[in-house]
């Protein structure tokens, strides 16, 4: 699967006729963990897509000063994070290119609050 940049959605895909990304249905314990994250802004992640298409996403799992663990990158799954791509609910920043690999950010995707009913 090839991996393009995706920007967030700024207006509501209805108004302009273009769709959206496809509905979720509830998330796995796994995706939510992944999830969990991708949305904590102390934690930075990246998915490095190798030439012939092999992706993995990771971070860096800062040290826990009370456990003694972490100070290393740490892998996500990449099922569960493929499967998060294609439904709209991360996306991947702009690209960055060595000859060996693409790296890019990975950030969650706000959905837009659902609008006020009109009053009566």
């Amino acid at each position: 699967m090839p991996l393009t940049a995706v920007h967030a959605q700024t207006t509501d895909p209805r108004a302009n006729g273009r769709r959206g990304p496809r509905p979720c249905g509830p998330l796995s314990a796994a995706e939510a963990d992944v999830l969990r994250i991708v949305t904590d802004a102390r934690t930075p992640v990246f998915v490095t897509v190798r030439e012939g298409g092999r992706r993995r996403y990771s971070y860096w799992r800062p040290l826990d000063s009370a456990t003694g663990r972490g100070g290393c990158y740490a892998a996500l799954p990449t099922a569960e994070c493929d499967r998060l791509y294609a439904a709209g609910r991360i996306a991947l920043g702009e690209p960055l290119t060595d000859p060996t690999r693409t790296m890019y950010r990975v950030t969650a995707v706000r959905t837009p609050a659902a609008p006020a009913p009109a009053p009566a």
